[in-house]
């Protein structure tokens, strides 16, 4: 179930649970700006096979790098 968080949660995710970044935005966009770490999944490609490489015992935190 998605779930809204702050910075501070991220950060203790990505810190304490070793959390999964995922950005989805288009590959050639993921390359200008993403957060360390993130991997690509594009969200047209977001699917059980291209989630496959994720943890399913961590947490994932899904965004989209957005600067509008």
């Amino acid at each position: 179930m998605p779930t809204p968080i702050n910075r501070d949660h991220l950060e203790r995710l990505l810190r304490d649970e070793h959390a999964q970044l995922v950005e989805v935005l288009p590959p050639d966009e993921y390359q200008d700006e993403h957060l360390p770490g993130a991997i690509n999944i594009p969200l047209k490609t977001l699917d059980a096979e291209t989630t496959r490489r994720l943890d399913p015992q961590r947490p994932v935190i899904v965004y989209c790098y957005d600067y509008q």
